[in-house]
């Protein structure tokens, strides 16, 4: 039988046409409170998903069908995710002259915003008068775009936690677009999209640099999980991954300064990223990791300049603490160490156990990076992988979108455990069928039981593979 020149069989129509009914019908007829049938059509989706990889769909088509199924989402506003409003929210802010670090959503007196509260209690608080912002200096048009996205802020009572290079997109999608959220929404969509077009360069290109099959890009690209919540739900983890990305090509090619500015835009985008400066140490001698030091402060600087303020680091400080401190999310080792405090002490001990993790994350890091050996950069994403796996197994907060940087770095690795991770945190979606947000702990339980399972039989095997190549003589 001949095969049409794009090499795909009638399998691969058929999987590439349930995928995009599945995405189809995610984007434009189903409310995030409707669990069962989203868990379906991403149980479609993923199952087409591993199916196309098996059926071996060839790299070209498989690019090809990644950009179509991001194309779908063009026109839609986000179905699963509120995020958007208070990136529209910061953008306003933005386009108006105001520095959206300096003053909470409820310090603007709109049209029904509720009276001032405590981010502690959620009750009204007399204690400490917030700032209240002149917003008898906005024009009508800006103070009636505010309060039409205020009803739906899921979090009107924190400061902005998006750093620059966020607020450099929202800003212009709404300076563009002052009145137009769709257009706006369209917008951020075709930046991230561009994003996620270069990710795809990048990873091809890598792959074949290291010397790996080129084609284990589309365990990325065609990943459900990454095409909802970057694309669909517009998430700038997207940008996180293709700065990064293009960190590791530069390393690669010798060009430590350029590789500092990405690591900037990528820490200006996501605070995240950070955590790969100790692998970063041990690959550099030292004055190019000064350099890059240096070049990643100098971008940093650059980009945070604009919003300089005396607030600045003391809001942004109190919306992390908040994180590490309030914040609590499809989290997996954390629940169990909250639990075991509720039962010692009779009340949540988040406010402890919550930096203490995250502590743990950052000394098991720098033990990763003192014991780390094969110091090359084909290495590199397999010890940044099991690092922000370390980080998430630890946090209090897992929203499934966080996940989908572990996806990217895996197509560099043998390890499968963070596609099976992506598929498993749909589970994660039960919460939203309620205002509530009431999680399912069985859910959960089921959801990290196959993750860490799965985990640390590929950690076996790899150390058996490993223990077998190095007998041979």
């Amino acid at each position: 039988m001949i095969r049409p020149a794009t090499g795909l069989r009638p399998v691969h129509w058929l999987l590439l046409l349930l995928s995009s009914g599945a995405y189809m019908v995610l984007a434009y007829g189903v409310p995030r409170q409707e669990f069962g049938l989203l868990l379906g059509l991403l149980g479609v989706a993923f199952l087409a998903y591993a199916g196309l990889w098996r059926t071996r769909l060839p790299l070209r088509a498989g690019l090809g069908a990644a950009l179509v199924l991001r194309l779908l989402w063009l026109p839609a506003l986000p179905a699963l995710s509120d995020d958007y409003h208070r990136f529209r929210w910061d953008g306003l802010l933005v386009a108006a002259g105001i520095n959206p670090y300096q003053y909470r959503p409820d310090a603007f007196e709109l049209p029904g915003s509720p009276p001032q509260t405590s981010t502690k209690t959620g009750l009204p608080d007399s204690s400490a008068p917030l700032q209240r912002h002149p917003y008898h200096l906005l024009s009508v048009q800006i103070l009636e775009q505010l309060a039409a996205e205020y009803p739906h802020l899921n979090s009107p009572h924190y400061y902005s936690v998006y750093p620059p290079v966020c607020q450099a997109v929202f800003g212009a999608t709404a300076t563009l677009f002052p009145t137009n959220a769709r257009a706006a929404v369209l917008l951020m969509r075709l930046i991230l999209l561009a994003a996620e077009i270069a990710t795809a360069w990048l990873l091809v290109r890598l792959l074949q640099a290291f010397g790996q099959e080129p084609r284990a890009a589309l365990l990325y690209l065609l990943n459900p999980l990454v095409v909802v919540e970057l694309i669909g739900n517009l998430h700038f983890e997207a940008l996180v991954i293709c700065l990064l990305l293009l960190m590791l090509w530069c390393l690669r090619r010798g060009l430590v300064a350029t590789a500092g500015m990405a690591l900037g835009l990528a820490v200006a985008t996501k605070f995240l990223p950070l955590l790969v400066l100790p692998l970063l140490l041990q690959r550099l001698e030292w004055r190019r990791f000064l350099l890059l030091a240096g070049t990643l402060g100098a971008t940093l600087a650059v980009v945070f300049m604009p919003f300089i303020s005396q607030e600045l680091f003391v809001n942004i400080g109190q919306s992390l603490n908040l994180y590490f401190r309030s914040f609590e999310f499809n989290a997996s080792i954390y629940y169990l160490l909250r639990a075991l405090g509720q039962w010692w002490t009779g009340y949540n001990e988040i406010a402890f156990i919550g930096p203490s993790l995250a502590l743990t994350t950052a000394v098991g890091g720098l033990l990763m990076a003192a014991f780390e050996r094969h110091l090359t950069w084909p290495t590199l994403p397999r010890w940044l992988l099991l690092l922000l796996t370390l980080y998430f197994l630890l946090a209090t907060t897992v929203h499934p979108w966080y996940l989908t940087p572990l996806v990217a770095l895996s197509v560099f690795t043998p390890y499968r455990y963070a596609l099976v991770w992506s598929g498993m945190g749909v589970l994660s979606y039960a919460a939203y069928q309620t205002s509530a947000y009431t999680e399912n702990l069985w859910l959960l339980g089921l959801e990290y039981g196959v993750v860490i399972s799965f985990l640390l039989w590929e950690l076996l095997q790899h150390k058996a593979t490993s223990g077998a190549e190095l007998q041979q003589p």
